[in-house]
């Protein structure tokens, strides 16, 4: 392995004032390491970190460490991601320790979907503590160098810490609180699920940057291209707190035969370039799921390359 980084790269890209751009990969179902490792090789140069995520929707795969210090090890940054679903905090702090051990510097802190969208819906969930505890938590560990029992630790894990905001879900009111509490409790940047409905967005972005919040933290705003007319109205119809626009489902049919994918990349690619104009928003959080290998030509086209290099 190369010598362990310092600090985070997404971090000093952000606090160098440049536009974020991080990208997402999940782990495989199973030991299949070349397979991530060819996901990886798409993202290397196109963005400054990648997330790694953690058994996400309820279903197993390689643990989210040890795919994110096989990222660090391919030259990649890791955003590793741990949710509150699966672990104490005895596991929580344990793991913590062994990623950063590990070259591991960004992490996210989620609550976890629930196990029953999963594929072991028998399984015994745990949300010892929940997702703005486990921030509060990595804070401590990081900033006071010390376990929640107040007991030292010899060598603090210096994360630089992430949360999620869903800006969609109900209520609505709500979402810039729950934001703004996550923040409170250590959260140094934010990404957003992804976002189809503009309006809403630069509503919820108004209130933001109103309480202040973007000068706070770094607001991520997640973009996921749409496929298909069919992918558009399954996000509509089937996942909880998601918002896609029928005026967005009609321009996909619109396109024409066979050019839907198409028009879902262009609409993708729009999004970036009011996300860059707009106040408070610091980047944008690219979920190409399952479609690693169509990052490189979005990187392009959006104008986001060359990344920015930091020391």
């Amino acid at each position: 392995m190369s010598e362990l980084k310092s600090g985070s790269n997404l971090e000093k890209v952000l606090k160098a004032g440049h536009f974020a751009f991080t990208g997402e990969c999940g782990p495989p179902k199973g030991a299949n390491v070349e397979h991530l490792k060819e996901k990886f090789s798409f993202l290397k140069g196109n963005v400054d970190a990648v997330n790694v995520t953690d058994n996400q929707t309820a279903v197993v795969r390689m643990s989210s460490w040890a795919a994110s210090a096989m990222m660090v090890q391919s030259g990649l940054e890791p955003n590793y991601q741990m949710v509150c679903r699966d672990r104490n905090r005895l596991a929580m702090m344990s793991d913590i320790l062994g990623a950063y051990s590990l070259g591991i510097r960004n992490m996210l802190c989620l609550s976890g979907d629930h196990q029953k969208f999963g594929n072991h819906p028998q399984s015994k969930n745990v949300y010892d503590i929940d997702s703005i505890q486990l921030i509060a938590m990595v804070k401590k560990m990081r900033d006071e160098g010390k376990f929640l029992n107040d007991e030292a630790i010899d060598v603090a894990p210096k994360m630089f810490i992430g949360a999620a905001a869903n800006p969609f879900a109900d209520p609505a009111e709500y979402r810039v609180i729950r934001m703004a509490n996550k923040i409170e409790a250590g959260a140094d940047f934010i990404q957003t699920q992804c976002i189809y409905n503009m309006e809403k967005f630069r509503e919820f972005m108004k209130r933001a940057v109103d309480m202040g919040l973007h000068e706070k933290a770094y607001i991520l705003a997640g973009v996921t291209p749409m496929k298909s007319v069919g992918m558009a109205k399954y996000m509509a119809s089937s996942v909880p707190g998601m918002e896609v626009p029928e005026s967005l489902i009609k321009r996909l049919q619109g396109a024409g035969k066979g050019k839907a994918t198409e028009e879902g990349v262009k609409f993708a690619i729009e999004q970036i370039q009011e996300f860059k104009e707009m106040k408070g928003v610091a980047g944008v959080h690219l979920m190409a799921i399952e479609w690693e290998h169509k990052v490189p030509e979005l990187a392009e086209r959006a104008g986001m390359l060359p990344r920015p290099k930091v020391d």
